[in-house]
């Protein structure tokens, strides 16, 4: 099956943006209400200024009771995450040989996760996965592809079940880096990375390390978590997804590179053209975290059609 992926618009603004008139409320096309003052804009986007827990979008620093918890995440992230310990991981989940389920039945399952290195949102994980795929819905309607993307982007977050190992949450969630080259200075709560041994190999510590110059991210090494693992799983079950779809699922929580700009050197000209779609997708990602609550039964029949028509009704995890 040929799927064709327009470019995306960027001029998208006024799409993004409505006021309503008699409450005198920004909407989000999503229909995310927030009063004016609590919405900001960022490279033309208008986007609520503050998250779940009424704080800024990802601030690792602010005072909440999540902060300790969220920085000890990171230092065993940081310290654990080495070439060896990704290598290891691709080899041994790449089997999928854990559950045969479908797609729904995963969101399903993954109800019942929590992502301890979110410092905005503590509502179970399916929540996140609708509020951002409807908002992509309602301001993308003929991109269907990027809909599903929307709902399966965090299915790999079942790493953290029992059937799949129950792995620690610093080796399924957070921000994804590459290793195998220098550990970029953005990369939230960075100093821990004095602690990765990666860090003091002169094969690993370089600019490019053992890559080159434009090799494309397909050859890059990158953090082993639920990116890396639900890209497996689409990709060697054989999703009609497009090539943009597999970019997202795999690097949307590299936000080194697409909130940061580092990494750049490694891209291709085909990582570039993807990493527009990432930009448009991760502005629902991070934006969609609120208190805003999805009727799941009444969306359920519409992910499942494009589960049907992109997915196998069983995939190998």
């Amino acid at each position: 099956m040929t799927v064709i992926v327009e470019k995306p618009v960027f001029e998208i603004e006024e799409n993004i943006k409505n006021i309503n008139l008699d409450t005198n409320e920004l909407v989000l096309d999503a229909g995310f209400k927030m009063p004016e003052s609590k919405l900001v804009s960022e490279n033309g986007f208008s986007t609520p200024e503050t998250n779940a827990f009424g704080n800024t979008f990802r601030d690792y620093d602010a005072e909440t009771e999540r902060r300790k918890a969220v920085e000890e995440f990171y230092k065993q992230n940081h310290i654990h995450q080495t070439v060896d310990f990704v290598k290891k991981m691709r080899e041994e989940y790449s089997k999928l040989d854990k559950v045969e389920m479908s797609i729904w039945e995963c969101c399903e399952l993954l109800n019942t996760v929590v992502d301890e290195s979110d410092p905005d949102l503590d509502e179970p994980q399916i929540e996140h996965l609708l509020q951002t795929a409807e908002a992509i819905r309602k301001d993308y309607p003929n991109e269907d592809w990027l809909h599903l993307t929307a709902l399966i982007h965090d299915l790999g977050k079942v790493l953290v079940h029992p059937s799949f190992g129950e792995l620690p949450q610093w080796a399924v969630v957070g921000d994804t880096f590459p290793v195998g080259c220098a550990f970029d200075e953005s990369i939230v709560h960075h100093k821990y990375f004095e602690l990765n041994p990666d860090h003091h190999n002169p094969a690993y510590n370089t600019k490019c390390g053992i890559y080159s110059e434009g090799c494309g991210l397909d050859n890059v090494l990158i953090s082993w978590g639920h990116d890396d693992y639900m890209y497996l799983v689409a990709k060697e079950n054989g999703t009609t997804l497009p090539p943009a779809a597999l970019f997202i699922v795999r690097f949307h929580s590299f936000y080194a590179l697409h909130r940061s700009g580092a990494y750049m050197h490694l891209l291709n000209d085909e990582d570039k053209e993807n990493l527009k779609w990432l930009h448009v997708f991760n502005k629902y990602d991070l934006y969609s975290k609120s208190k805003v609550r999805v009727d799941v039964e009444k969306v359920k029949p519409y992910y499942l059609s494009l589960i049907n028509k992109y997915f196998p009704s069983k995939l190998r995890w």
